[in-house]
């Protein structure tokens, strides 16, 4: 049973399917640079709605590449082989990067379809399948588990929150459906929904801060954004960012900061 074990913790399938794909979903975004496909914001901009953040936000881009990329070099460490965490984060991280070469590729030829917030729902399902994975991990994570693996795949997890959100209301737009005069009201309950998502999430995952920062991050984007141009937004993003931090500190109280930036002594 023993060996077993092993070999599950030190699958070397997953080991190199998480480097592949975390370089895939890199590359995918290059193609537009090449002349092939349409850059992503493009394709963003022709169906723009109030929940759309503003353009800097999506800068965030480069770090969440740059986390995927630390997160596969790291659980792909002779040392991180047979870590029971990481073998039980290379499935879905696998997965999530996967999608999101598949969401890019499919986006930059065909735009912001229900195909696309399709793909993006995958993502986020595996994306959450980590969080879970953090938020009922007994034992202290190590330094390098908090860094490199808890800080960039909960990062990503809340971009990806709020990308669903937008990509769906993206896609209502591409297929025509538009509210009109009830725009406004329909997108404000969009981004409070988002916000109570996001606040039960921290509440029940121990107020993991990468996710709460990264999700405020998107919502100061749609306040600097959507928000401008409708009140009800603008109330409704900050009504939403007072929830994340109401579910943050609730999630804290119950395991404390030390659980996500304290030192540890635990397996590396």
């Amino acid at each position: 049973m023993l060996k077993n074990n092993t070999r599950a913790h030190g699958d070397p399938a997953a080991v190199w399917l998480v480097m592949a794909a975390a370089v895939l979903q890199i590359a995918a975004t290059s193609l537009p640079a090449l002349g092939i496909g349409e850059p992503i914001g493009s394709q963003s901009d022709e169906v723009r709605s109030l929940v759309t953040p503003a353009g800097w936000a999506f800068s965030i881009w480069g770090p969440l590449f740059a986390g995927s990329i630390a997160f596969a070099v790291y659980q792909a460490l002779p040392a991180q082989r047979n870590s029971a965490l990481l073998a039980r984060l290379r499935w879905p991280a696998a997965g999530a990067f996967l999608g999101n070469a598949f969401w890019a590729l499919y986006t930059q030829f065909f735009g912001l379809s229900a195909i696309s917030a399709l793909i993006i729902i995958f993502n986020l399902v595996c994306l959450v399948r980590a969080y879970r994975v953090f938020a009922s991990w007994q034992p202290a994570f190590s330094p390098g588990q908090r860094w490199l693996a808890v800080m960039p795949l909960s990062a990503l997890a809340a971009w990806l929150t709020a990308a669903t959100i937008v990509n769906i209301s993206a896609s209502l737009r591409y297929h025509g459906v538009d509210a009109g005069e009830a725009g406004p009201p329909i997108a404000a309950v969009v981004v409070l929904t988002g916000g109570v998502i996001a606040s039960l999430a921290l509440a029940r995952g121990r107020g993991n801060p990468p996710y709460a920062l990264v999700f405020l991050w998107a919502l100061a984007a749609i306040y600097a954004a959507g928000g401008q141009r409708a009140e009800l937004v603008a109330g409704a993003a900050l009504v939403a960012a007072g929830l994340v931090v109401v579910g943050t500190a609730i999630g804290l109280k119950s395991a404390g900061l030390r659980r996500w930036f304290g030192s540890s002594t635990g397996h590396p």
